[in-house]
């Protein structure tokens, strides 16, 4: 059984016992997030919402927070002696997908 779940502005195919990076979450680690904006649940019978799936939620643990690599953003502009560089790394949360509930 899988499920289709928005979090962070982003879809997601999750799996039970699946490990997952998402945006980050705002819980501490080791506890439980319930996502309830859960778009499809697929399987031996498939759930489609419109947008979401009436009564169907995922729970997750959060196993860390973390960034990811950092990436460098360089604007430039020819001829007119413009540089900048700036960096950035996106802060993410690891989950442990629990139970997808129907």
């Amino acid at each position: 059984m899988y499920a289709i779940i928005e979090t962070g502005g982003k879809q997601v195919k999750v799996e039970e016992g699946q490990v997952i990076y998402v945006e980050k979450v705002s819980a501490n680690a080791e506890d439980t997030v319930t996502f309830d904006k859960v778009l499809f649940v697929g399987g031996d019978d498939v759930e489609i919402g419109s947008p979401y799936v009436e009564g169907a939620t995922v729970t997750a643990k959060v196993e860390k927070h973390g960034r990811q690599k950092k990436i460098r953003v360089f604007k430039y502009k020819a001829k007119k002696n413009y540089k900048r560089t700036q960096g950035h790394r996106q802060p993410y949360t690891k989950l442990i997908v629990d139970k997808i509930n129907l």
